[in-house]
Formats: C-alpha cells, structure tokens, sequence
C-alpha cells in the first residue's frame, strides 16, 4: 500500500464554525525514502472565501491577499482524491486534518477521507505510545531524532509532511525491547549483547523506589504499559502452583 504524508493549514482550529482549509501538502514516501520526483508530492493553496485572522497568519504566514486568486477545495478536489487515492495515510494529530478534509467533502457530496483512504495513521498516537509522558509535537519528534527543521520558521503544509516523513521513517525503524533488539542504525553498529550476558547491578533501596514510583507515573500515561516493567516481567516471570 502506498504511504503519503499529509499536512494541511487552516484559517482557525474548528471546521464546525467556518474555518476553512488554506493548504495542503503531501509526500509520498516510496521505498522507505523521500523521493524529489514532483509525481510523488501534492501541494496546493486555497482560497478560503473568507478572512484570516491575523492571530492564525502569524502562524503560517498566508494572508487573505496572497490567497484570493488561489483555486478553491472544489477545483481540485477531484485530483487532489486521485492523488491520495488508496494510500495510507500519515497524519500528525490526524482527528484535526481529517475533520477539515471531511468538512471539505461533504461540501461536495464526495463522503469522506476514509471512503478513498482507508486506512489514516495518527503519528501523533504513535510517537505518544513510543514515547509515554515526553512531548510529541513535530517539533519535538524533529528534535529527538536530530532531524533539521531550521527551515520551519513558519509552519506549511508541504514543508511539515515532509519532515513527517523523515520523523515516520525513524520511528519505525527496526527496534525491539530494551533487552536485547537495537535500533536499525547500520551493519557498522554491533548488536547488544544478550539480556544473559547482562551483570546485574545492586541498587540502593531509595533510589529503586524512585524508579518504581517514575514507572507507575508512565505506566499510568501509556496506554501500553511501560517497556521497561514488560521486560522485567518476561526476565522474571511470577510462577505459581504448590510447593
């Protein structure tokens, strides 16, 4: 299946009281990289038949004036569905894009993002369910993986799917358990030893219940668990029966 990147700005945060999308932007990630091929990206500006706050072009930079001549949704609607068409989707805080697309479409009669895309991936839930209890703004993914955002003075659509993109390939990676599978870094990078090989380390009892109490805290913001308690679990498994 094919996974396209997808961003869009708006005029305001609530397509249910007539914000309107400004832009869109897509990548299509094709053999787990980027590809510069102009088929592969989408990107249009709209005009939204209607003002932008001043408080919303501080953000993106799109003012009513340079979007006046700019097509509507319903010009390019049709293509703009070509585009996406069967793919996967990857959005950052998906509910907040897919509630303007959806708005856009029932417009038009067209029905709904998912009636073309069926399935929609929140990047946002994935980046929360890797990293419980840290921020996970695009920002923060780009910090965290030493992607450059140096370019992201503004926010854009097309800008923003495509550091997506790059932050996408980096969660997903090979990776596996704190003990024992690595992160996909490269042949050059040796393996972690096996969890056997280990040397258990003696923790002083205050400091292990800190750790313990840091654990609940995460555990009780993942809606997973804590990586770190699963592996303690499987390393010594409660065994019961008669003795």
């Amino acid at each position: 299946m094919r996974q396209i990147c997808l961003d869009t700005e708006t005029t305001g945060v609530n397509p249910q009281t007539g914000d309107r999308i400004v832009e869109i932007g897509c990548v299509e990630i094709v053999g787990r990289t980027l590809s510069d091929d102009p088929c592969h990206h989408y990107h249009i500006y709209l005009n939204p038949e209607r003002e932008v706050p001043e408080e919303v072009v501080k953000v993106h930079g799109l003012t009513t004036e340079f979007l006046s001549d700019k097509p509507l949704f319903a010009d390019v609607a049709q293509e703009f569905l070509d585009f996406v068409k069967g793919a996967e989707l990857l959005i950052h805080n998906a509910p907040f894009d897919v509630g303007f697309l959806n708005m856009e479409l029932n417009r038009l009669k067209l029905g709904r993002l998912t009636d073309y895309c069926p399935q929609i991936t929140d990047t946002f839930e994935l980046a929360r369910q890797m990293f419980p209890g840290l921020r996970n703004s695009l920002d923060a993914l780009c910090s965290r993986f030493e992607i450059d955002r140096s370019a992201r003075v503004l926010h854009g659509a097309l800008l923003d799917a495509r550091l997506l993109a790059e932050v996408y390939l980096d969660m997903t990676r090979k990776q596996g358990s704190l003990l024992g599978d690595i992160y996909d870094l490269g042949d050059e990078i040796e393996k972690v030893p096996s969890p056997e090989l280990f040397v258990k380390a003696e923790v002083p009892a205050e400091e292990l219940e800190v750790h313990l109490k840091f654990l609940e805290m995460m555990a009780k913001k993942s809606k997973n668990g804590v990586l770190w308690t699963k592996a303690l679990e499987s390393a010594n498994p409660v065994t019961t029966g008669n003795s």
